[in-house]
């Protein structure tokens, strides 16, 4: 068992590196103090038996206890951000806070009103991706149930109210693209951005289409990152990797990454008609090596598509009986 490592930064935040699955192994859970002696957690990480020592572990290290957890912050729905709010809850009686649209996510991924794990396989199938490798994906999906198990009692955030952490006032700031419904916190006052996985230092956040959630996902992380980026940040705490100072620079790398991205789609699609399977192994030829890593690359491959279409720099063509859907260049 791998133990959670804490490091301390400034204004009483402790970065908690929480293991998790390959490829990331781990993702980072922030501890703010609170004036009364209590402490706030944000995105405890995935519900894991690691998981779970890892963070007893962490409260023993600090000498603490589950009653000194006063509440719970989850920036986004993804499992490895807000799969262990529901037990942590369990056990100290704190709210858990996150976005009504981040809470229809995680209905929509799991649980009795669950439809991402049938609807997405599908999707792939329209785009061309062979069977069996759907197969992959949809059982890969179904083992992220135990990963959110049991889930939290939610109260929601109102991005027009400020959150109180450490004792001041922090501005929700709601984005999307990578995860519906995401929320960072910004304190203007110190310059301090808890920005989950809206942006990232050294890895691009993964930007995905999935049926029934935003269709447009690409365009929303984008506009989402120009306005994260006119922000003074002068520390950002990601959820993955090391915090970082260079806001605006990272910024503008992501904003050039996906331009190049999706210059590159559409060259591919100069060729011929194309479907998105075959847009995606030819984007991410190499790099994929696991049904976790080919689904979020087949998402994000969809997600550029639609941009392009969007843009009318391409188009969808109808697809031939039992083919799938096929993208082409648009006639200018």
């Amino acid at each position: 068992m791998r133990k959670a490592e804490i490091k301390a930064w400034e204004d009483g935040i402790l970065q908690v590196s929480v293991p998790m699955d390959p490829p990331l192994r781990w993702v980072n859970s922030y501890i703010v103090t609170e004036p009364e002696g209590g402490i706030t957690v944000i995105d405890p990480g995935p519900h894991t038996a690691e998981a779970e020592l890892a963070w007893q572990g962490v409260l023993d290290e600090l000498d603490l206890s589950w009653d000194h957890i006063r509440q719970i912050f989850v920036t986004h729905h993804h499992p490895d951000h807000y799969g262990l709010s529901g037990w942590m809850q369990a056990r100290s009686g704190s709210r858990v806070w996150m976005s009504e649209r981040a809470h229809a996510e995680a209905r929509m991924s799991w649980g009795a009103e669950a439809t991402l794990n049938e609807s997405l396989p599908l999707l792939f199938l329209r785009h061309g991706m062979p069977e069996e490798l759907v197969q992959g994906v949809r059982e890969h999906l179904e083992s992220f149930l135990t990963q959110v198990t049991p889930q939290a009692e939610v109260s929601y955030i109102d991005a027009a109210v400020p959150l109180v952490l450490g004792g001041r006032e922090w501005t929700p700031v709601l984005t999307g693209g990578h995860a519906p419904g995401h929320v960072s916190l910004y304190e203007a006052g110190s310059g301090l951005m808890f920005c989950g996985d809206a942006v990232l230092p050294q890895i691009s956040p993964n930007v995905g289409l999935q049926p029934g959630s935003d269709p447009q996902p690409l365009l929303t992380f984008l506009e989402g990152l120009r306005m994260l980026r006119s922000l003074p940040v002068r520390r950002a705490f990601p959820g993955h990797r090391e915090p970082f100072t260079a806001w605006a620079e990272r910024a503008d790398s992501l904003l050039r990454h996906h331009e190049e991205r999706l210059d590159t789609a559409a060259q591919l699609l100069a060729g011929g008609p194309q479907s998105g399977f075959a847009v995606c192994e030819a984007l991410f030829r190499g790099r994929v090596n696991s049904a976790h890593q080919l689904r979020f690359a087949m998402s994000e491959a969809l997600a550029h598509l639609a941009e392009l279409v969007r843009r009318g720099r391409a188009a969808t063509l109808t697809a031939e009986p039992g083919g799938p859907l096929l993208f082409a260049a648009a006639e200018r």
